[in-house]
């Protein structure tokens, strides 16, 4: 018999452990809550699990639960573990529930809207569009859990020949989105687009390296260059002067095209670029030789509405993405594009000149320090950059490139 009556525990104010007997026994706490738990021993341990609260069980309903509850600690079974057991079984139902619900398209964009703020407007249009063409067919409707190696299979082999470096994309980001699922609890096991290991083991190693291979902008040899600024420097157009102001920079092509006036300062030769403006999303300042000075002063402003130093006629409001690639064509220079500049740059800089390896790279706006490093060196080397700016200038509208032995020499001594 127990030694709590209904009455008893309904006045119970005292904060306590209130024994009823056999294991069972009431807690109240401070705040006036009162709880009801098991205390009971099997295999040489000692435990407790809770069994409700009071009133939602009362006395009755209390002693019931703790009389179940060691009936199967005498048959052996721990009550405790098996109610988690239980409790872990209805979670995992609930997930599998929840995960059919979600189909890998709304994963997909969930993905895009929580990574894609840093992302350029073209480059979000341009992610979701490959997974729209080569994902969404076949799994588009699937729910995470539901994917396995056979689907991307299906998605992937049709092109991993033939749109190898494409390919490789798309299996990124199928593995990006099911980790992203894995973590809101979509998902378990392991992820079936994993490369090493998994699926390396089921498409093509050689074409993903071949296609790798390609991944190198052809760009013109650093020898070559002052040729095509002297052709360049014919041309008296707009697209002819935004294509010097591209490779006398080393900025990107869209850097150039979308341009605005009131990101330069002439004065003081720097052309700042804000957050937005930057692949890395860093706002960036890029030193002006004198040259590039020279350029922009003399290139007479189309449209006085226009912000844009290169503006056009479409939607962008720019000058056409293909304009400096068309130009190049016409020159002859076919074999080589617009980003290859950077490699011409970066391969003068490496071959004629002495400037350490970290200012050549922070004129391309590639920061190689790591993380500490950069806490600690914050400077963006500026004026270091504009003294290897302007002798990149010098060589590059020197004559045929005789001075480029007389530039080695200076950079060296710099």
């Amino acid at each position: 018999m127990g030694k709590l009556t209904a009455n008893q525990i309904k006045n119970l104010v005292e904060p306590g452990t209130y024994e009823d007997g056999e294991g069972l026994r009431l807690l109240v706490k401070p705040s006036g809550r009162k709880t009801w738990v098991l205390r009971f021993q099997l295999n040489g341990k000692r435990r407790e699990m809770g069994l409700g609260s009071y009133p939602q069980l009362d006395l009755k309903k209390a002693r019931a639960a703790a009389y179940e509850n060691k009936v199967q600690i005498l048959h052996g079974t721990d009550p405790l573990a098996k109610r988690q057991a239980e409790q872990a079984a209805q979670r995992e139902a609930e997930r599998r529930e929840l995960a059919h619900l979600i189909t890998f398209e709304k994963l997909a964009t969930d993905y895009r809207d929580a990574h894609g703020s840093s992302w350029s407007e073209k480059w979000r249009k341009g992610w979701l569009r490959k997974l729209e063409l080569y994902v969404f067919p076949t799994v588009g409707k699937l729910s995470a859990d539901q994917i396995e190696t056979k689907h991307l299979i299906k998605a992937l082999q049709p092109i991993w020949s033939t749109k190898t470096r494409t390919a490789d994309e798309v299996r990124g980001q199928i593995e990006h989105i099911l980790d992203a699922a894995r973590a809101r609890g979509l998902r378990t096991g392991e992820n079936p687009a994993r490369w090493r290991g998994h699926l390396e083991n089921l498409l093509s190693r050689h074409e993903k390296k071949k296609a790798r291979k390609r991944l190198h902008h052809p760009a013109l040899n650093w020898q070559d260059l002052p040729k095509l600024m002297e052709a360049l420097r014919k041309d008296t157009s707009h697209v002819s002067v935004a294509a010097q102001l591209l490779i006398l920079t080393g900025a990107r092509s869209h850097m150039v095209r979308f341009a605005c006036w009131d990101e330069f300062d002439l004065e003081s030769g720097r052309w700042s670029l804000p957050d937005e403006r930057m692949k890395t999303r860093q706002a960036f300042a890029i030193p002006l030789a004198p040259e590039v000075v020279s350029l922009l002063k003399n290139l007479p402003k189309i449209g006085r509405e226009s912000p844009y130093v290169f503006p056009g006629s479409g939607r962008s409001g720019v000058m056409h993405a293909n304009s400096i690639r068309n130009l190049l064509h016409g020159l002859d220079y076919k074999s080589i594009t617009r980003h290859g500049f950077r490699s011409t740059f970066r391969d003068w800089a490496g071959e004629q000149t002495s400037f350490p390896r970290e200012i050549c790279e922070l004129s391309l706006a590639h920061d190689e320090r790591g993380e500490t490093e950069s806490a600690y060196s914050r400077s963006d080397f500026f004026e270091k950059r504009r003294e290897l700016m302007e002798v990149w200038a010098q060589y590059a509208t020197s004559k045929g490139g005789s001075d480029s032995e007389i530039i080695q020499n200076d950079a060296g001594t710099r």
